[in-house]
């Protein structure tokens, strides 16, 4: 993967964004993302062959659909080219790149656009939750919180508490908290960039109030409504010499999965992200290697407790000690495991179909020293990194393995 790029993702806590007035719309966001993107190969838009394009719910946030009739708009070169949105709810960016690794792999292209787009700020809050909630079964939807998703993570960390300590466990997500705003701190195009709270922590304490939003979590372990667009290119061997992009410029593909979970069945245990596990340890074996050579990790923070969770998912800590691994620091930028160095979901924001590709960008960033104040130092002896994008509670879970070129 090489030439990743990410638009602002827009939404309340930018200074730009006011929900009275008018804001860019899908056209604009899917333009900005591919035009970056081609201008990085020298405005080159002849030599993609084809694009996969990540949306979640622009049918309904936006009346829109057939959106890769959208792909041609961004450069007239790419008229002609297959292209094609792809869905899997949270995972939607994620399964674009799934679907470029797998055409590179067919050998149906040496160069392919992957994107992932979503336009949600259209509705009210209350509305736009019963919208997502087709990321989950419906029949289960007529019978769950109006706040659909945020209630079926307020019940998993409502069942953490019970088997592992409430006070120990609010400790664990309010650290998640406060290292996603201060990674976000670091990356201008994140929603939470300007950030100015002292003390997050005890922001992040605020008791919940389930009269109010759901039971066991308050908003701030929540991703917020966001904006945006992201995109990256996926290469063959080939495909980098036709653009001319230094190997050093480019993260290579060493390993993935895509799982999927019934979305009709409840969790086995409400404290285990079974799909997460599994795509996890499925990526690492497509790749030969183990966690402890991965040097940093984007996963899906939808939620706090889902950012716990993968934590023990990943087998960084084992089953009821990823609230501790998080509050000791283990997962801040500076610690053992740095995740989501730009803010994560949390932090830079989830414009749902953007997401996983918005991973994507984050690790190439990092792995080929383009991530600006937000960079970590890429141990050498560990030059693999993660990216998880996980659609649904748990339902469709996109691991891909990336490596540092030297």
């Amino acid at each position: 993967m090489a030439v990743g790029y990410n638009t602002i993702s827009m939404g309340t806590g930018r200074p730009e964004f006011h929900p009275a007035k008018p804001r860019p719309g899908l056209e604009h966001y899917i333009s900005e993302a591919g035009k970056a993107v081609i201008a990085g190969i020298n405005q080159q838009g002849d030599l993609i062959d084809e694009a996969f394009i990540g949306n979640f719910q622009a049918s309904l946030f936006n009346k829109q659909a057939h959106l890769g009739g959208f792909i041609p708009m961004i450069d007239p070169a790419l008229a002609g080219k297959p292209a094609m949105r792809v869905e899997g709810a949270c995972a939607s960016g994620g399964l674009a790149l799934a679907s470029a690794i797998r055409s590179v792999l067919a050998g149906t292209g040496d160069v392919v656009l992957a994107m992932g787009v979503e336009v949600q700020n259209t509705l009210k809050a209350i509305y736009g939750a019963d919208v997502l909630a087709a990321a989950g079964w419906y029949q289960k939807r007529k019978s769950g919180h109006a706040y659909f998703f945020p209630g079926q993570f307020s019940n998993r960390a409502g069942a953490y508490y019970e088997r592992f300590g409430r006070d120990y466990t609010r400790k664990g997500l309010a650290r998640w908290f406060k290292n996603a705003i201060e990674n976000a701190r670091l990356c201008p195009t994140a929603q939470e960039f300007e950030n100015k709270v002292v003390d997050l922590e005890a922001l992040a304490l605020t008791e919940p109030n389930g009269k109010f939003f759901v039971d066991h979590l308050n908003v701030y372990d929540c991703s917020k409504v966001s904006d945006g667009a992201s995109a990256i290119l996926v290469l063959s061997e080939e495909g980098l010499k036709k653009c001319g992009i230094n190997p050093e410029d480019a993260v290579e593909i060493a390993g993935w999965s895509q799982v999927a979970r019934d979305i009709t069945a409840d969790p086995e245990d409400l404290t285990v992200m079974s799909a997460t596990r599994l795509a996890v340890a499925k990526a690492l074996k497509s790749a030969g290697i183990s966690m402890n050579q991965v040097s940093t990790v984007e996963t899906h923070d939808c939620f706090t407790i889902a950012g716990v969770l993968g934590v023990e998912a990943m087998g960084l800590a084992a089953h009821g000690q990823g609230a501790a691994f998080v509050a000791d620091g283990a997962t801040a930028r500076d610690g053992v495991m740095p995740i989501n160095t730009t803010g994560g979901l949390i932090g830079w924001g989830h414009p749902t179909g953007a997401t996983g590709v918005h991973q994507a960008v984050t690790v190439w960033e990092q792995l080929t020293g383009k991530a600006g104040a937000a960079q970590i130092i890429i141990n050498p002896d560990k030059p693999y990194a993660l990216s998880i994008n996980m659609g649904g509670d748990d339902v469709t879970v996109v691991a891909i393995v990336y490596k540092k070129n030297h």
